[in-house]
């Protein structure tokens, strides 16, 4: 995960309201379709439970392979954008 991608991911853990925005924007749900895809959610719910534990190491994978496709990078590009925005 790049540096923006971390700066991201602690933004929303200190801001729970910026989270449950993101998560009902378009790009929010774009997102969660791009982590959930292929497996029902089941590697996110690991990634999620895993993190919680204080182990990132699976949702930094989940988020490196979003961020693999151009789609998926500009996707995390356009939130990280958003949410900068005052």
């Amino acid at each position: 995960m790049d540096e923006k991608t971390s700066r991201l991911v602690e933004q929303l853990k200190s801001n729970p309201a910026m989270l449950q925005s993101l998560m009902q924007s378009q790009d929010g749900q774009a997102l969660l379709q791009m982590l959930t895809q292929g497996d029902r959610g089941a590697g996110l719910q690991r990634a999620v439970q895993s993190a919680a534990r204080g182990n990132p190491a699976e949702m930094v994978k989940l988020m490196n392979q979003v961020m693999q496709s151009p789609s998926g990078a500009e996707l995390v590009n356009r939130i990280n954008k958003a949410i900068q925005k005052p």
